[in-house]
């Protein structure tokens, strides 16, 4: 049995259920956007993405945890 994500990977399946898009192509997204600040890339993702708070919030903080 799998454990259940943590932190913002648990809103992973939230995200792709909501906007029809895997995260990988979010993820991808954000990488190649030439923001780089944390609250810019969240509110990139809002305005121009229709995203909610919570879920541009995790996507941005997962891709720069990763270091994409």
């Amino acid at each position: 049995m799998t454990a259940p994500a943590n932190g913002p990977a648990s809103y992973f399946p939230s995200i792709e259920k909501t906007y029809g898009r895997p995260i990988q192509e979010w993820q991808d997204l954000i990488s190649s956007s030439p923001l780089t600040k944390h609250m810019e890339l969240v509110a990139w993702l809002k305005t121009e993405h229709g995203l909610g708070h919570g879920h541009a919030n995790a996507l941005v903080a997962a891709t720069l945890a990763a270091g994409k």
